[in-house]
Order: C-alpha cells, then structure tokens, then sequence
C-alpha cells in the first residue's frame, strides 16, 4: 500500500484508533482525525500516523481539513467513523439536546466530510483505480431496541445516506462501504452513552462472553479496503456471537443446547 493514504475521523479513541493502527501495520499513510490534540499526538508518536484536530461537527474545521490535504495530495480511502450515543431514555422522556448531538456528529458530521473530500476521493481514484468511502454505522442503523430512539434514528439516516452515496456514486471507481458494529467494548462508547457513569457503562458488558473490542472492527475495515478493486463489501455487519439482534445478548458462558456443565 505505499503511497496509498487514508483518513480517518473519531481516530482518537476506540474504532477510529484501532484503524489507524491496523492501517498503518498494512503499510499505508494515514491522516488521524479528531478534536482532542493529546489523543492524536499520542497515536502518531505510537503509530507514525499524521494528524489532524478537526471537528467533525464543524464547517470552518472540516474547511481546514480539506485544504490541509489538498496541499498533500489525494486521498485513496476515507473512513467516517466519528459518532457516538447520548442516553438510553424513552423516545417520550429522552433529552432533546441528546437528539440534536447525535444527528449532528453521526448524521451532519458524515455528510459535512463526505461532501468536503470527495473531490480528492476522486483524485486518489485516479492514482489508485479505486478510493474508498468507508462510513462506519451500527447495528443500531439497521433494527431497533427500547431505549434507542434517539441513536437508532441518527444511525438509520447514515445507513440512508451510505445508500444514497452508493447510488450517486455508481459509475465512478468509488467503493461505497458500510461497517454495521453490533456490540463493541471499547473505552469511551457506553461512557458517554450515559454521561460519565463508570459504572452503568461497565454493567453493559458485564457477563457477556467476549465482547468485540475495536480492533476487530479496525481489522474488518483494513480488510474490505485491501480488496481487488472489482470487489466492494457494501455492507458488513460484524456483532460477537453472543449478539444474535441489538436486543439480543447472551450472558454467561455460551453452550451447546443439551450440552452439560463440565
């Protein structure tokens, strides 16, 4: 992959970190993306990626963005991934702040980068013979859950626009990719989930038969962009088995039926 160079938002943390890494192990120049300056210098002195501090949410930070690398060059894959969830309340008694923060950075912030770098998509397409979109969704953008209102609605409207992209985009050498994570554990998701709560944060998790973690993702997301160029993976769900739906986990250890305890 030399000279092939990738963008990533939300690299601070999480998914968007473990891309990085797993990008730059596949031998490609990456752009890190994200608003907390430490976090980045951190990973690039870890990594050797380049950074970026930009606002996903932000017109004059994504404007920086795209004329910071339309003086390197163009870019061959973008990944979407900045995002995140506030709250688990009821659609009727959930916080409309809440609402309006998860369009924003799930929704606007997917389309504010995605309409600012696609000229340079298009550039790095003509080097390459293929670019890459790479919007990172959730489970949550394909079925429901009690609680999810608020997340379910931005994430379903990324899976709309990826959909949409991938019509708009047909005839160009542009892969159009959707990475759906079920359950992953990372440091941060369920945090802000609910406010800082350290505790109801971990409780999620508790008891669950291994989780994924963000490297699983990050690897997902190497993979479908180091495909042949003829080849686009336009959806990819990817869940721990212990997730059968976003409302259906198993807790305790995984058996066969009939089976008995050793």
């Amino acid at each position: 992959m030399d000279g092939m160079r990738a963008v990533v938002t939300g690299a601070s943390s999480g998914i968007g970190a473990a891309t990085v890494r797993g990008l730059r192990a596949a031998g490609w120049d990456v752009v890190a993306v994200a608003r907390r300056a430490d976090r980045l210098a951190a990973l690039a002195d870890e990594t050797g990626a380049s950074t970026f501090v930009a606002d996903v949410t932000s017109d004059a930070d994504v404007a920086a963005l795209r004329g910071h690398l339309a003086g390197i060059g163009g870019i061959h894959a973008l990944v979407n991934n900045a995002g995140g969830a506030k709250g688990l309340a009821s659609v009727e008694e959930s916080d409309l702040d809440d609402w309006a923060w998860m369009f924003e950075v799930n929704v606007l912030g997917v389309k504010r980068v995605t309409s600012a770098l696609l000229p340079l998509l298009r550039r790095g397409a003509e080097e390459r013979g293929v670019a890459d979109l790479v919007n990172v969704t959730s489970v949550a953008g394909h079925e429901v859950y009690a609680g999810g209102g608020g997340y379910n609605a931005a994430k379903f409207a990324a899976h709309a626009m990826t959909q949409v992209l991938r019509l708009e985009l047909n005839g160009e050498p542009i892969r159009v990719i959707e990475v759906a994570p079920g359950m992953v554990r990372t440091e941060e998701f369920a945090l802000v989930r609910f406010g800082g709560d350290r505790a109801r944060a971990d409780a999620v998790y508790d008891d669950v038969p291994e989780p994924l973690v963000a490297e699983d993702v990050g690897a997902v997301i190497v993979d479908a962009i180091s495909r042949p160029r003829h080849v686009d993976l336009d959806l990819i769900v990817v869940r721990p088995v212990a997730q059968a739906a976003a409302h259906r986990l198993a807790r305790g250890a995984l058996r066969v039926r009939g089976s008995e305890a050793p």
